[in-house]
């Protein structure tokens, strides 16, 4: 069966894409595929431009794949990027499964699946939130930055020396006037871009208010630059 006449499925799955962006600065962000193959899928929400020809990577749930850019569809309007991306020869599918269970027609695909394969009671936001991290294994190892997006149960930080997965860390932060000590665990490594954290200490009733301030924050924010930090 050629390319071209394989099966493709409408299917709403959020995951994570990754790479250099057309400016030559890498990126890291969360986007949907909304149409999938075996071999490709169309992606959209990208705000970062790319170019047909660039390589990228994307992951969804635990599986990764680096694929290759076949085109871009640009509105010009903020996070309206679309583009079809089809796997590099050798790398296994990222949604393998949802392939075969969209063709087997045995599961309704409804809903948003985020990059861990599971729903997110708090959807994340793109907000600067000011945020501390530590490495408790490594004395004196620490980071004070921004996130890139956040939400009541973790962030993402971007950052060109990212923590392996399953590294453990002290998570520090301010909560209107509340210092907030807890602890957390890097769950997707993405290296010379970033990482992202689950917040594993912190209650229901913490995280709701971290939910509340960061839907606030977002109501009024603006564009803002990434600087990239590294541990000291």
């Amino acid at each position: 069966m050629s390319r071209e006449r394989e099966p493709r499925f409408d299917v709403e799955l959020l995951l994570r894409v990754f790479g250099i962006a057309a400016d030559g600065r890498p990126f890291s962000q969360e986007a949907h595929a909304q149409n999938i193959s075996a071999h490709g899928a169309k992606l959209s929400g990208l705000e970062k431009r790319l170019k047909p020809g660039d390589v990228i990577g994307v992951q969804f749930g635990g599986r990764k794949a680096r694929c290759k850019v076949i085109w871009v569809l640009d509105t010009g309007e903020a996070e309206k990027i679309e583009v079809g991306v089809e796997r590099l020869e050798g790398q296994s599918s990222p949604w393998q499964n949802e392939t075969v269970i969209a063709q087997a027609g045995s599961v309704p695909m409804a809903g948003i699946a985020s990059a861990t394969g599971e729903k997110r009671r708090f959807p994340r936001r793109r907000i600067p939130f000011p945020i501390e991290l530590r490495d408790d294994q490594s004395a004196g190892r620490h980071m004070q930055t921004n996130t890139s997006d956040i939400a009541g149960g973790g962030c993402y930080i971007e950052t060109r020396q990212p923590l392996p997965v399953d590294k453990l860390l002290t998570i520090i932060f301010w909560l209107n006037s509340k210092k907030v000590q807890t602890t957390g665990v890097v769950r997707t490594c993405d290296g010379g871009v970033g990482m992202g954290i689950e917040f594993t200490g912190l209650d229901e009733a913490t995280k709701l208010q971290l939910h509340e301030l960061v839907e606030a924050m977002a109501l009024e924010a603006t564009p803002f630059a990434r600087a990239n930090t590294t541990f000291s």
